[in-house]
């Protein structure tokens, strides 16, 4: 299947979804589609996105701000693309073998291959920063921000983190992923829904950054 031919605002659209995506791991809102490209109101953005998912480049999913992903379909077809996000591999280009990291064990590295469940290959060249792992995702703290209870979370590893990023952190013996904030010497992890408290790590406190979301993988595509 070809990409389907786009206008000139559905391109930029697109684009600019790929990029957030490659900056942030997490798609745009409609409001900051809006305000990117100059839009008087979310909703023209909200236009723009239905007419990319009839021609079925990307997905539109109910109840989410950040509810859009990238057509499985679509991908397979972006091979100069700079979107992170899952492609079926090609056998003449560089393949990425990237771990899938299962449960953790408490005090041990996020890394060590008792977690890794499986592997997975994918073209070198979709990833604009290179992921060193998967994380399978447990539960819907994230769900607003399109990240699913059993999405495959591509990290890298990073030691720190910019506020705003989204970060895969150890506390204590729990990994989690959450949305990162610096408030002087207090750290925030933020959840991406509302039936989930904000999680605030006071200095002393056994905390680390383990990575940085770089990609979202839906599970489905791998089956």
């Amino acid at each position: 299947m070809e990409i389907p031919k786009l206008t000139a605002r559905q391109q930029q659209i697109f684009e600019l979804i790929q990029s957030t995506i490659a900056r942030t791991g997490a798609p745009p809102t409609r409001a900051e589609i809006a305000n990117e490209l100059g839009f008087k109101s979310a909703n023209a953005a909200e236009e723009h996105l239905q007419a990319l998912a009839r021609k079925g480049v990307i997905e539109l999913l109910s109840g989410t701000s950040r509810g859009i992903r990238l057509n499985n379909e679509t991908l397979r077809n972006i091979h100069a693309s700079r979107i992170k996000q899952f492609a079926l591999p090609l056998p003449s280009l560089a393949q990425l073998v990237l771990p899938l990291i299962g449960r953790v064990a408490a005090g041990s590295p996020i890394l060590a291959q008792e977690h890794v469940d499986q592997t997975y290959c994918f073209e070198s060249s979709l990833f604009q920063r290179k992921p060193d792992y998967l994380l399978k995702v447990r539960g819907m703290s994230m769900r607003d921000a399109g990240i699913m209870d059993g999405d495959l979370l591509a990290v890298q590893k990073a030691s720190d983190a910019k506020n705003g990023q989204i970060v895969v952190a150890r506390l204590g013996d729990e990994v989690t992923v959450k949305r990162f904030k610096r408030r002087n010497s207090v750290i925030e992890l933020h959840p991406e829904n509302p039936d989930f408290p904000t999680i605030v790590v006071e200095p002393g406190q056994p905390f680390e950054i383990e990575g940085l979301a770089v990609g979202l993988i839906r599970n489905t595509m791998l089956m």
